[in-house]
């Protein structure tokens, strides 16, 4: 058979071309392959939870109460004998994936990867991190019940208070002013099919270009292979083993933190309701909160016609696309001018090392804004820790390094 299927696809070809390809072994590798296989098991799980959501706002009557169809849809799966399970994994492959990300980057800047010739590459991978957050805001919306609907209408709110254009984006985007009856088909739409798309074609225009350009690999390699050629393991069988083995892992890590830690109890926060409970959003978007709390409610910017740049606007878009586009520019800004094959130490850019490092803090200083009230820290404070920290940790930062070159 295998003779058979070699005349005719030149599998001989195929093996020595691509499954020879050589992988550098270093544990931070697996943050990219890890954030890849969640994804994949959110898929898994998503075509699962498919077979019995229903994606509609309409009131039924179940047992004497009027529900919406997504949220009983909801009660349906959690009845299920795995519905529940899946339906946590789903939800912390989710979180897993971000984090993933996040790690992933934070290795690849850290290092000197981001980099001539790899600017592209770490443009497409802010993309593909702006994608997997686009696809839990959308999916958190989907369960309608009184937490996810308050959440989902506060992101319509920030939408719709953009200066001239806000109004129509918002109504586009969520089929008119949420929740309206063509909210909940309009999201579940970018959640199943648009943004999984759109996340699938970045990832593999991601990985082509990787596998164009390779791996940068550690440091100390060069001393051995003195050049550009890559110090690992192939492909085939070392690399899909250990592949195996981190999806499996992956997978039971998933299932542990479904079984110990739940998601929101939708039974508990009830269909949705003219009061308005506590809401904050997951943890890969309480800094952006953390902006809107500490931006004065003063801060309103007049603009012609009549219109105002409110707070929320302020925070919720303009501060946090700055932060996110300076980051995605920053190869751009890199005075490097030769490519960059092995990992640079922190002391050979002692200043783009402790910019990552202050905008870590940052961005740590800002989510613990978004408990403010609950910690009991005056605004005031909060203000100064967020404006100071950064500060002293790149000037420690930059000393630090700078002597590590000396």
């Amino acid at each position: 058979m295998y003779k058979w299927l070699n005349e005719r696809l030149d599998l001989e070809r195929f093996k020595e071309k691509y499954l020879s390809k050589v992988f550098p072994v270093h544990p931070t590798y697996f943050f990219g392959e890890i954030a890849l296989f969640s994804f994949v098991i959110l898929v898994l799980t998503g075509v699962y939870l498919l077979f019995s959501y229903t994606p509609s706002s309409q009131l039924i009557t179940v047992n004497g109460k009027k529900l919406p169809m997504a949220y009983h849809s909801i009660l349906v799966i959690n009845s299920q004998p795995f519905g529940l399970i899946v339906r946590y994994v789903h939800h912390w492959a989710a979180h897993l994936m971000i984090a993933a990300l996040m790690l992933h980057m934070a290795r690849v800047f850290f290092s000197g990867a981001f980099k001539k010739p790899r600017e592209i590459n770490w443009v497409i991978g802010m993309v593909l991190f702006t994608l997997a957050i686009l696809a839990g805001f959308t999916g958190y919306s989907l369960p309608f019940d009184a937490l996810s609907t308050v959440a989902t209408g506060i992101g319509f709110e920030i939408a719709n208070s953009i200066p001239y254009i806000g109004n129509a984006i918002a109504k586009f985007v969520f089929a008119g002013t949420f929740p309206s009856p063509g909210s909940i088909p309009r999201l579940y739409m970018y959640h199943i099919f648009l943004v999984p798309l759109l996340l699938l074609a970045t990832i593999g225009i991601h990985m082509v270009i990787m596998v164009k350009q390779k791996h940068t690999q550690p440091k100390e390699n060069k001393e051995i292979t003195k050049g550009t050629k890559i110090l690992g393991i192939p492909m085939y069988p070392q690399q899909i083993s250990l592949m195996i083995f981190v999806f499996l892992f992956t997978t039971s890590v998933l299932f542990f933190l479904a079984s110990v830690l739940p998601v929101h109890n939708v039974e508990f926060f009830g269909p949705p309701t003219l009061q308005t409970p506590m809401v904050k959003p997951d943890w890969y978007l309480l800094w952006i909160f953390g902006i809107i709390k500490l931006i004065p409610g003063s801060w309103n910017i007049p603009l012609p016609g009549g219109v105002v740049i409110n707070p929320e606007v302020i925070g919720g878009l303009i501060i946090p696309s700055i932060i996110m586009g300076f980051v995605t520019v920053a190869p751009f800004l890199s005075k490097s001018k030769e490519a960059v094959h092995y990992w640079e130490p922190l002391e050979h850019k002692p200043v783009a090392s402790s910019i990552g490092m202050a905008i870590i803090v940052m961005l740590v200083a800002l989510s613990i804004t978004g408990y403010q009230a609950e910690l009991n820290i005056p605004l005031w404070v909060c203000r100064i820790f967020v404006l100071t920290l950064p500060t002293v940790t790149f000037l420690i930062a930059l000393s630090l390094t700078k002597k590590g070159k000396a």
